[in-house]
């Protein structure tokens, strides 16, 4: 087989790319290690910024998030019980949108086949080879059988853990991480939620978010420590907890019902400055990881997406490459804002181990002094909509 860009990942990155590619007359294929089913199934991140929502408004492939999305102008922090709300329409003329990864990942395969995007889903052992030479190609392992795909470009859109950039050379990598002593356990239900926005507590047992994915579908996380077991964490236990440290914030109390997932996730900043090797590009999760605090991690890859897309179209359509060798510094420029937010407002709400009475004080001093600033408070609207492309 051939295609002019090889994809590798079906996650929103990967098809959010196939679809503007396609969209312009390129040729890619997507390949895709998991099943379709279960690619759908993930749960995973629902607060889209501007730069996300604009590229599913250029494709049309928006009949779900014009139906069921729901318009945020504004959302919440919590110092104890005191709300400090970000009224981000105001502060900025703008406003984030909650539609589930889940949907928009439906929305974008429901689309490919009428479009011409090609996916190879259950493809194993996915191999890049020749990344740095005239004819990159994929090996892969597909229905028994072994598969070869020859490319112009490949682009790795396929998380932390996919083989991608796995295949850049140890001695070419920059990398930065820093890894925090607490995780995120979650809860989704299909129950109302507490509170219209969105809100991100912090109080003496640590964080807490209250979140939706609609009307009727809620979303909670609490701050537990990485030896956190789910087994210690029957539903009641969460829902216990939840209540209590809502009940003094949310317009509506916190409505209990059956767990449709549980999970606990750790937190990581991560980035990989190496964004390009030869004819081999990273896009979203291979390149960075945000902690979920601020929404960063799905709007990132969407404008890793946005730059590339436009660099490739330019590569075929004029011969112009300075969009391809400019890839890199553009993408990470927005990158590191964003790691930056996402730092700040995971330290400014969470429990640290290491932090004792005066760093607690130092959080509640920078939460009075925002929900008494106009101008920390439009510094904070303006990163949490996302920063213009």
């Amino acid at each position: 087989m051939r295609t002019q860009v090889a994809i590798i990942g079906a996650g929103p990155a990967g098809l959010l790319l196939g679809h503007l590619l396609r969209a312009e007359g390129i040729d890619c294929v997507i390949v895709e290690r998991q099943t379709r089913s279960h690619v759908e199934g993930r749960i995973r991140a629902g607060v889209l910024e501007t730069v996300t929502t604009d590229l599913l408004h250029r494709l049309g492939i928006d009949a779900g998030l014009n139906a069921e999305g729901l318009v945020e102008d504004g959302f919440n922090l919590a110092d104890h019980d005191q709300l400090i709300r970000i009224d981000i329409a105001r502060l900025t003329g703008g406003h984030v949108v909650v539609y589930g990864q889940t949907e928009m990942t439906r929305d974008l395969f429901a689309a490919a086949p009428e479009r011409g995007l090609e996916i190879l889903f259950e493809a194993a052992d996915v191999r890049i080879h020749d990344a740095d030479g005239a004819g990159p190609f994929l090996s892969f392992t597909r229905e028994g059988a072994g598969h070869r795909l020859d490319a112009d470009f490949i682009i790795g859109c396929d998380g932390f853990h996919g083989p991608s950039r796995k295949a850049i050379p140890a001695a070419a990598l920059r990398e930065y991480e820093r890894q925090y002593a607490f995780g995120w356990l979650g809860i989704l239900a299909d129950v109302p939620p507490c509170h219209p926005e969105l809100i991100y507590a912090n109080g003496a047992a640590g964080f807490a978010l209250a979140s939706m994915r609609s009307t009727t579908r809620s979303r909670y996380y609490i701050q537990v420590p990485l030896s956190g077991r789910l087994e210690d964490w029957p539903e009641a236990r969460l829902w216990d907890v939840l209540e209590a440290r809502f009940a003094p914030l949310a317009e509506q109390g916190v409505v209990r019902g059956p767990a449709l997932e549980m999970s606990i996730a750790p937190l990581r900043s991560y980035v990989c400055e190496t964004m390009r090797h030869g004819r081999l590009f990273l896009a979203g999760d291979a390149a960075h990881i945000v902690p979920p605090t601020g929404a960063k991690g799905l709007n990132l890859a969407a404008s890793d997406v946005a730059y590339l897309s436009d660099a490739l179209i330019d590569h075929y359509r004029r011969g112009d490459e300075s969009g391809l060798t400019g890839y890199q510094a553009k993408a990470l420029a927005r990158i590191w804002k964003a790691e930056r937010f996402s730092w700040y407002l995971t330290k400014l709400m969470h429990r640290f181990p290491e932090d004792g009475p005066f760093e607690q004080r130092m959080q509640s001093a920078e939460l009075q002094y925002v929900a008494r600033s106009e101008a920390m408070q439009t510094a904070i609207a303006e990163n949490y909509i996302g920063l213009p492309l």
